[in-house]
């Protein structure tokens, strides 16, 4: 879940989605008729394409899970598709953590239609790679309209000299443009979606392509992929894949202030930067990069992906992609052993979710739970290899397997301004299974001690991500809300 407050929490805001923002004025949101009907039919072919795993559950290659935490409907998505983009060797994964009243729907969107996007735009780049390559340097360019401020786009991305595009891939070139072109139009289709207010919410995104031994991987927002690796001593160790696109960043700081927007910190959370609309105290939004939050995109606020590339070596055993659920209680190498303690590769989404869950208590036991969601991607399908995975087991793999289609039908609902004040209940049992008891144990009880550990590259302690927000009921024109903090 995601990230708003207000700086003092008694001033109401005069801003809405139907008001002016940045000299511009949205108009009310229409519902086209006949777009409900064929956003289900999208949404049924999309259950039907094989490989594509966007529910609780695990495959040879990959496990899934995620479980709603104590703030309201489960904001977080997820998915795995293998063979993207008709490729046998090629699979796309990914993680959203929704923030805002509608949140969860901007993040399930993103997850149903950022990958199409990529697929699309990568089938166009491979026909002219050779004019992709030729341009690589002006790739800044198609981002112009990302974004409604000029200054955003000459931060958002840097550019590729020749000496670099020597020693990178063709199929990094050619991913990377892809996946800006992907995030660009996917940012833009949100802007104008008939049946989505995406002006006080959005979407984290963490994404990424392996095909074959290379790892393309986009990211915006604050969710987070690591990689669980042996060193020269085979011992397993994390690295750290992405970073946390936070306002705190000096490049991030830097291109929000230039665009009239406002850093700072909140004095009550000190190690919390925020970003601010130049005369509101709102809506406090906790990263530097997402999809949607239009009320923001005038004053810093991007959907620019970070782009890296990783060539995977025989020592890498499995990346984590998850959602700051995780990432506030857990660090990385605690993730990465999480992991591969395990009962099964199929159970280890899951087994990581819960333990988190139990983390939580234990570190912030007055504190809503926040939402996780997590895919777990093991890059050696062969189950007898070193790696530390116990086999599979035939009654977990069935009891984890089971839809939860509850939650999709939760997703489809517009959540109104009264779901931020519920606490909600968690959906999923909050006891794991009992051969999962002892080594989540042994887990939570090396945590109690290394509190005070984490650097801030592995995060920082629980947060709201939107502090305050223009909220609006339903069938009633413009009339204001009295403010609450959010627990987004």
């Amino acid at each position: 879940m995601g990230s708003c407050l207000s700086a003092d929490g008694r001033s109401s805001i005069s801003y809405s989605p139907t008001t002016p923002s940045g000299g511009g004025k949205k108009k009310p949101l229409k519902k086209k008729p006949g777009s409900r009907s064929f956003d289900s039919k999208r949404d049924e072919q999309l259950r039907r394409i094989p490989g594509r795993m966007f529910l609780n559950g695990a495959t040879d290659i990959a496990s899934i899970f995620t479980q709603q935490g104590k703030k309201g409907t489960n904001q977080d998505a997820m998915i795995v598709w293998e063979n993207f983009g008709s490729r046998t060797d090629t699979v796309f994964c990914g993680v959203f953590d929704g923030h805002g009243p509608y949140g969860h729907m901007v993040a399930k969107r993103v997850r149903d239609s950022l990958p199409l996007k990529l697929s699309a735009h990568w089938e166009v780049n491979i026909g002219g790679a050779e004019g992709s390559k030729e341009n690589i340097s002006t790739v800044g360019s198609m981002n112009s309209e990302e974004t409604a401020s000029l200054c955003a786009d000459e931060e958002a991305v840097p550019s590729v000299d020749l000496e670099e595009k020597e020693k990178l891939p063709e199929i990094f070139l050619t991913l990377k443009e892809s996946f800006l072109k992907a995030f660009r139009v996917m940012d833009k289709e949100l802007r104008v979606h008939p049946n989505i207010d995406c002006f006080c919410s959005g979407t984290t995104a963490v994404t990424l392509v392996k095909q074959g031994q290379d790892l393309i991987i986009g990211n915006i927002g604050d969710s987070r992929a690591i990689l669980g690796t042996r060193d020269q001593d085979d011992t397993l160790t994390a690295v750290q894949l992405t970073v946390d696109l936070k306002p705190n960043l000096p490049g991030e700081a830097e291109r929000i202030r230039k665009c009239r927007g406002r850093v700072f910190a909140l004095q009550d959370e000190p190690e919390v930067a925020r970003v601010w609309l130049p005369n509101n105290d709102s809506p406090g939004l906790a990263m530097a990069r997402a999809f949607g939050d239009f009320c923001l995109k005038d004053f810093g606020l991007i959907s620019v992906p970070e782009i890296s590339y990783r060539r995977i070596t025989e020592k890498d055993e499995f990346i984590v992609l998850a959602t700051d659920g995780v990432w506030d209680v857990l660090s990385n190498k605690e993730v990465v052993d999480i992991i591969a303690a395990a009962p099964s590769r199929s159970y280890a989404s899951r087994f990581l979710v819960e333990t988190a869950v139990r983390a939580w208590r234990l570190k912030y036991p007055t504190s809503k739970i926040d939402d996780c969601a997590v895919v777990c991607l093991f890059l050696d399908s062969n189950l007898s290899s070193s790696s530390a995975f116990n086999p599979k087991s035939e009654e977990q793999s069935a009891s984890f397997n089971q839809a939860t289609v509850q939650t999709e039908k939760q997703e489809e609902v517009p959540q109104l301004v009264s779901d931020f004040n519920r606490s909600g209940t968690v959906r999923a049992p909050e006891i794991s299974p009992e051969e999962a008891e002892e080594e989540s144990s042994k887990v939570m009880t090396g945590l109690a001690g290394q509190v005070d550990e984490w650097s801030a590259l592995e995060g920082v302690s629980r947060v709201n991500t939107m502090l305050t927000l223009p909220r609006f009921v339903a069938g009633k024109e413009k009339k204001p809300l009295g403010e609450t903090k959010t627990r987004k």
